[in-house]
């Protein structure tokens, strides 16, 4: 017959907050409970918690302006070169972060990042090379080595 909770001697607070005490002892509810309070004890934020209130929408608008202008395309964009964590790289910041950013994009001068012809209209030598053959040569010349082409 197993003996029911009650038989079981209780332990005292004091077996409880002697860190020196080794948990092997303990049932898995006593291991829980010893577990929870060290969860108290640490300090700290949880993962995935801003450290403030968030950034406003005008907030956000000036520094998603400013990192267009100093030519990136989203906050994505700009995670590496601006340093941005992924929560920052998904456009959520505090308003301390965007506050920061901001400045710093402020103080920076940027050239214009307007290209004056169109990224289309530029062409590689590469492709200026391949120009020169017609589609049917150049599927030829893809069919020989082993590609499929097909038509449009």
């Amino acid at each position: 017959m197993r003996p029911s909770n009650r038989d079981t001697p209780h332990r005292t607070s004091s077996e409880h907050d002697d860190p020196d005490r080794s948990d092997r002892g303990l049932g898995h509810r006593a291991l829980l409970v010893r577990l929870s309070q060290g969860r108290e004890r640490l300090s700290g934020m949880a993962f995935g918690q801003n450290s403030g209130p968030p950034a406003n929408h005008r907030q956000i608008e000036q520094l998603l302006a400013l990192l267009h202008q100093a030519g990136h395309r989203d906050f994505r964009d700009a995670r590496g070169p601006m340093g941005f964590s992924q929560r920052q790289a998904g456009g959520k910041f505090t308003v301390e972060e965007a506050d920061t950013f901001i400045e710093q994009l402020e103080q920076t001068p940027f050239e214009s990042q307007t290209p004056s012809v169109p990224a289309e209209a530029k062409r590689t030598t590469r492709q200026l090379a391949l120009g020169k053959y017609s589609d049917q040569e150049l599927a030829a010349e893809l069919q020989s080595r082993g590609w499929i082409v097909l038509e449009p």
